[in-house]
């Protein structure tokens, strides 16, 4: 009951988050993914990129490339435009302009079970190999579908078309430079290479844990959490390899394994995951095609 009444009464004030009714205006760019699947971070990637006078941090990031599902529509519609926007939506044919980043889901799932913990959503006692199980059935994110869900939702409706852009959080970490160089192509920014490095330095692994040790209680989205358990992690692949069982590897390949050979993310035992085939939808990728 009193939530029903706070939900009715944050309505009326125009201070619910956005989320699937984010009004959507010309000219916006949205950077979807899946959680925890690095779209912090490419926020503050594009955040460095488009406003290079003035450093990302957490306490200006919700003005240069605001969170959808933290804001509410009327904090939306005060954002300058064109409008940069994070988002976890599944597909939505209103967002003409998409950044997608997706990474393996092997990795996602330890990234987002730290996650749930900071969060109190699980208890620290909670098995890791049980939350893959409830992360393959989709029961930890109700909201964004499963990642299969998520990412091929947008994989299918939007592959090869001009306005979408895939972008693979391994890449992203092996070869920022390149990866960079495509959002310029995308965004129509002059691919400056002082600005790229300067881009990089300012969004590092180590910069962003020093901006949440000070900034943390600030922000939106870390206010009020765990401090001990921290939202920027290694920012590194592969380490699914030595955290997860044998048992719930299989699980999640079991469920997805499709999806994931044609993203270039191979079973286990196989191809390292940061190596993209060429002939699958990852050639596409580094050739710019989508």
């Amino acid at each position: 009951m009193f939530y029903g009444a706070k939900f009715v009464v944050r309505n009326a004030l125009g201070l619910d988050p956005a989320g699937r009714n984010l009004a959507v205006f010309p000219g916006d760019t949205f950077i979807g993914s899946y959680p925890r699947s690095g779209n912090t971070w490419t926020r503050f990637l594009l955040a460095n990129l488009l406003h290079p006078a003035e450093p990302a941090t957490f306490l200006n990031i919700e003005r240069m490339v605001p969170d959808a599902e933290a804001q509410s529509n009327r904090y939306l519609k005060n954002i300058s435009r064109p409008r940069v926007i994070k988002t976890h939506e599944y597909f939505d044919h209103r967002y003409q302009n998409v950044i997608y980043v997706v990474r393996d889901p092997r990795d996602v799932v330890v990234s987002y079970y730290h996650f749930q913990r900071k969060y109190d959503h699980v208890p620290d006692n909670y098995p890791l190999q049980s939350f893959v199980q409830d992360f393959v059935s989709g029961s930890v994110s109700n909201n964004w579908g499963t990642w299969a869900e998520n990412v091929g939702s947008w994989i299918g409706a939007r592959l090869d078309t001009p306005r979408f852009l895939l972008l693979r959080y391994e890449d992203l970490v092996s070869q920022p430079s390149t990866e960079l160089q495509r959002v310029c192509d995308f965004l129509s920014i002059a691919p400056v290479p002082s600005l790229i490095a300067q881009t990089i330095a300012r969004s590092s692994a180590q910069q962003m844990k020093e901006l949440e040790r000070k900034q943390g209680e600030q922000w939106v989205s870390t206010k009020g959490k765990r401090s001990d358990i921290p939202f920027v992690r290694s920012a590194s692949s592969g380490g699914w390899r030595s955290t997860l069982t044998p048992e719930s590897v299989a699980e999640i390949e079991a469920a997805w394994g499709d999806l994931m050979l044609r993203l270039g993310y191979h079973p286990s035992g196989n191809v390292s995951p940061d190596v993209a085939p060429h002939g699958d939808l990852t050639a596409n990728v580094t050739r710019g095609r989508v």
